[in-house]
């Protein structure tokens, strides 16, 4: 073997220029390997930490009668169905040794209802506790404008992303109550037309369930404008309001009406007969803007309930340790909410967010691919090369056949060339890598585009390397140095003493 490496770094001395296109090659490739396996984890590791941490949990309870997995942004802004089994379910989650908080939400879309037109738009409200929201995600938005619900607080907060939806729909800008108009947030169009801007303080909204529509009709007072830290044109979607105020727009029963699944005003519906029925289909009565009737006005009316917990929700987001067996942890769970007949299930965070898990899977697939890409130019190149240099060296290599070298001899030598190019150029290319990846996050390089923060998995580009994705570079770069060098170790190994005298 050493007599082998021996020769095989005299050869690389002997041909410089071949051997240093060689390296470049094998530094270039991995130092885009370890950037490009950074890159990757740290995408992986911001999306979780954003999703989980910022907004949805580790895992999520849904109803066992819940269609679709996916409940973030479903399809059409279809229904998510009710759970009126908290009390259940709360039961569990506070026996199970691995789960460290947990939040129960509703979650549906609700026509957002302009009094001056017939034209209503639409946005998703996530109905919470809003002390317990904070506890569960401390840090994942900041209020910019107001201030955030007292407890008890009937209030709307509303994300700066959805407010310029909002005043691109209806051509009004969304204040907090007893606020005013901050330059700074301005959609551009909208400073353009300060002065004739027209400005409300309160959002009526109407939600929107499966099945007959009988909703109510609520106005509900701006308390905040909220943003995101990252992700914002997606989380921005959500208008967060009190949990007791988005039942009543739902139609479902408040915690004050002893948690029932039927909307109210369903109840209602069935008791009505004859010319009573007929009424509601009156011309006069179903105005284009969907109501007539003026909404309920919850500016000042308190939650008088302690505990809202007896209420509806539509899910409830879980935190885990650190540490926790995922899969395990999942698994206990739904064999233990099965046990209990609660009627939900648990999933996981990325069926649970739906398109954006996908996508997360989707950058990911689409960098792998490119790093498995950059492998085969690589090999290529590099075979290219060595079987060039074998051909040119066959009257070197004839010759040490003629004096008794084997064809294993020869080939070892090749190998021995490759291994040591791979190691020096190659490490130096991975050291590269390593310090690139660290100096990055140095640089906050950051981003306002949804699409952009999926790939650098927040709003700051923050690629991650840990030992093990070292390790796989080097095994990545192992597989290359291997594979370049089959073809031409077989070609240099076929090299007989009679190639040697038919060259010279």
């Amino acid at each position: 073997m050493k007599l082998v490496l021996t020769i095989a770094w005299r050869n690389i001395l002997r041909h410089k220029g071949k051997s240093l296109v060689i390296g470049a090659i094998l530094f270039t490739g991995a130092l885009l390997m370890t950037v490009g396996n950074g890159v990757i984890s740290g995408m992986a590791a911001g999306i979780e930490k954003n999703v989980i941490n910022g907004f949805m949990g580790d895992i999520v309870l849904i109803s066992e009668a819940q269609k679709s997995d996916n409940i973030l942004l479903n399809m059409m802004g279809s229904s998510i169905e009710p759970i009126t089994t908290y009390g259940k379910i709360k039961e569990v989650l506070a026996s199970r040794p691995y789960v460290r908080n947990y939040l129960p939400v509703g979650k549906n879309l609700a026509m957002v209802l302009d009094e001056s037109s017939a034209a209503p738009g639409y946005a998703f409200l996530l109905g919470v506790d809003f002390a317990e929201y904070r506890k569960m995600f401390p840090d994942n938005f900041k209020v910019i404008e107001g201030s955030y619900p007292a407890p008890g607080e009937r209030a709307l907060l509303v994300p700066s992303f959805t407010r310029d939806e909002f005043y691109d729909f209806y051509n009004i800008w969304f204040i907090p109550e007893g606020g005013a108009v901050v330059k700074e947030n301005l959609k551009k169009d909208a400073l353009a037309n300060l002065k004739t801007l027209a400005l409300s303080s309160s959002v009526v909204m109407m939600g929107m369930t499966s099945g007959i529509n009988t909703t109510s009709d609520i106005r509900f007072p701006v308390r905040g404008i909220v943003k995101y830290g990252a992700l914002n044109q997606i989380f921005g979607h959500f208008c967060l309001v009190d949990i007791e105020s988005y039942r009543e727009c739902l139609g479902y029963f408040t915690a004050a009406d002893m948690a029932a699944q039927v909307p109210k005003e369903e109840k209602k519906l069935l008791g009505l007969e004859g010319a009573a029925l007929d009424s509601l289909f009156g011309g006069d009565e179903m105005v284009a803007s969907g109501y007539k009737k003026e909404p309920v006005n919850i500016k000042a009316e308190k939650i008088d309930v302690k505990n809202t917990e007896d209420g509806t929700y539509n899910a409830v987001f879980i935190h885990l340790k650190p540490g926790v067996a995922y899969a395990a942890a999942l698994k206990d769970l739904n064999r233990a909410l099965a046990e209990t007949a609660a009627g939900v299930k648990a999933i996981s965070w990325n069926k649970a967010s739906g398109p954006m898990g996908s996508m997360a899977l989707i950058i990911k697939s689409a960098l792998f691919i490119f790093v498995t890409l950059l492998f085969c130019v690589a090999v290529i190149i590099i075979v290219n090369t060595l079987t060039m240099s074998a051909l040119e060296r066959a009257s070197e290599l004839g010759m040490m056949r003629a004096v008794g070298a084997h064809k294993t001899f020869i080939a070892g030598m090749f190998l021995g060339e490759t291994a040591i190019l791979s190691t020096i150029f190659g490490g130096a290319g991975i050291i590269a890598g390593i310090v690139a990846v660290r100096l990055i996050p140095l640089l906050r390089i950051t981003t306002e585009n949804d699409m952009l923060q999926l790939l650098y998995g927040g709003a700051f580009f923050n690629p991650l390397l840990s030992l093990s994705g070292i390790a796989l570079t080097a095994l990545q770069l192992a597989a290359v140095t291997i594979a370049a060098a089959l073809y031409p170790m077989r070609v240099a190994g076929n090299i007989t003493p009679l190639d040697a005298v038919s060259r010279d």
